[in-house]
């Protein structure tokens, strides 16, 4: 299993569109993401401008058969990137 945790810190006012955007994203990931076995976007109580993604995958490929995706390069590359002012990533995995 392979963890990943997204801090998405948008542009000032910018966190409504990439919320927006985020849900769009979330259906896509299930439906065509078997190997992606927990998605789930959070957004910051006290600023609304910040955002927690928590993904979890079966392994190291289908993290990285996600970035891959066309749903990814489109919403993610080309639609959040550009309106953020960091993206901060960190890649897990299980303590055993």
């Amino acid at each position: 299993m392979v963890v990943l945790t997204a801090k998405y810190i948008c542009k000032p006012g910018k966190g409504d569109e990439v919320e927006a955007y985020l849900k769009e994203m979330r259906p896509l990931v299930h439906q065509y993401e078997k190997e992606c076995t927990v998605y789930i976007v959070n957004r910051s109580t006290e600023n609304k401008d910040i955002f927690l993604i928590y993904e979890q995958y079966v392994d190291q490929a289908a993290l990285e058969a996600h970035r891959n995706t066309p749903h990814f390069k489109e919403i993610i590359e080309g639609k959040i990137i550009p309106i953020l002012e960091k993206r901060e990533r960190e890649i897990f995995t299980p303590v055993e």
